[in-house]
């Protein structure tokens, strides 16, 4: 059975592995480390233990507690060199933290740094996967962060609502808990009158996202409502759901899946498939879950057609035109004509050649390049469908 509410959290069968997302404002404060909170929340995560759940941990932080100890102003995020020292100096005392306090429940701790280049190499992503399958077999609660000490900015995940997302694909996680400063996602700005928070969303379609916001309450956090829905769309992929809830409560996770007494608060997003779509293999997850591509292959209406409701491959006569420079086997994205992303896949040709014979059927292509053509341009089994049509 799914997951169809924020109680069904709670139950090992249906939520074997969740993966807490913990945001840099929730850790700190003007005063220092939250130390209540962040016990109460080692508190829970204890009790999942205790139910059968493997947890991971998402925790930023370190930035905000490396700047503190620098003395440096706006967070430690004035410039490049200040977030990185920042990241470096502050690592230690974030895993150290997470250590003791998870040591203090009994439970072993293991600290992982990835940057967004290891879990977009396909060898590097399954090590990241095996290592996570390791330490959840041995009963260790891995607590994962972005290694900020060496990325730079144009080759960063920038959030942690999206590497939450990615790690979940890694380890085949059940489900995502986003702790921010907002109890979920609401129709509209939440500062106005009359906003209604949804408690289930099936699907993130157009309608969704107009109504995310990219800004952040505090301040303090890097990622806004528009990044959480692209974590959403990115665990979709995989089958996993997303909830979004408040942490600034005592036991935020009891607060965000409810009790025997109350409701749970938060917006609950669960992954839609195609009809008749099954679970996709290991491999069309990592694909989907890439947030860099080496370009993009531009299809037409009836080629987007065949590929999410036939199954079908990618062939050269659909294709529209090329952007970008890439190589065969290079990651691409495949967009229709208004731009949206489609499918993820690796292209069987170099982008001159697909420029070459776009809009050409098969026995028209061997003239143009000289030799016998591939079957397709991007092949169904080196593909990942990420765009659900919305239901009619």
């Amino acid at each position: 059975m799914p997951i169809t509410k924020l109680s069904d959290l709670a139950d090992p069968e249906l939520n074997p592995c969740l993966v807490i997302k913990v945001g840099s404002s929730l850790l700190v404060d003007d005063d220092g480390v939250r130390t209540v909170w962040l016990n109460g929340l080692v508190g829970e995560i204890s009790e999942a233990r205790r139910r059968g759940q493997n947890v991971i941990v998402v925790s930023s932080g370190s930035v905000a507690l490396g700047a503190r100890t620098l003395g440096l102003d706006k967070g430690g995020r004035g410039s490049l060199a200040d977030a990185q020292a920042s990241a470096a100096v502050g690592q230690i005392a974030l895993s150290g933290m997470w250590a003791q306090l998870l040591g203090n429940h009994g439970l072993t701790a293991a600290q992982m740094l990835v940057t967004l280049m290891d879990l977009e190499d396909r060898r590097r992503y399954l090590n990241i996967t095996a290592t996570i399958e390791r330490l959840l077999d041995a009963g260790v609660v891995p607590v994962i962060n972005e290694n900020d000490s060496i990325t730079t900015q144009e080759l960063r995940f920038g959030d942690n609502d999206r590497l939450a997302a990615r790690v979940a694909q890694a380890a085949g996680a059940s489900s995502v808990l986003l702790m921010s400063d907002i109890d979920g996602l609401y129709d509209r700005h939440p500062k106005e009158p009359g906003a209604t928070r949804l408690e289930v969303v099936k699907g993130i379609t157009p309608e969704i996202k107009a109504m995310a916001s990219t800004e952040s309450n505090s301040g303090m956090g890097s990622g806004g409502m528009v990044s959480k829905l692209q974590a959403v769309e990115i665990a979709a992929i995989a089958g996993a759901c997303v909830v979004i809830g408040n942490g600034f409560h005592e036991r935020p996770v009891e607060r965000v899946m409810g009790s025997r007494d109350e409701a749970g608060v938060g917006t609950l997003f669960l992954p839609r498939r195609r009809r008749g779509a099954s679970k996709p293999g290991a491999r069309k997850v990592w694909l989907g879950g890439r947030l860099r591509t080496k370009g993009k292959i531009i299809i037409d209406d009836g080629a987007m057609k065949a590929l999410i409701h036939e199954g079908a491959s990618l062939l050269a006569k659909g294709v529209i035109d090329v952007d970008g420079r890439f190589r065969r086997g290079d990651p691409v994205s495949i967009v229709n004509s208004e731009g949206t992303v489609v499918a993820n896949g690796l292209s069987e040709y170099d982008a001159k050649e697909i420029h070459a014979i776009r809009r050409l059927h098969s026995n028209e292509q061997q003239t143009v390049l000289g030799y016998a053509p591939r079957s397709s341009v991007v092949h169904r089994d080196l593909m990942s469908i990420k765009y659900v049509p919305p239901v009619a």
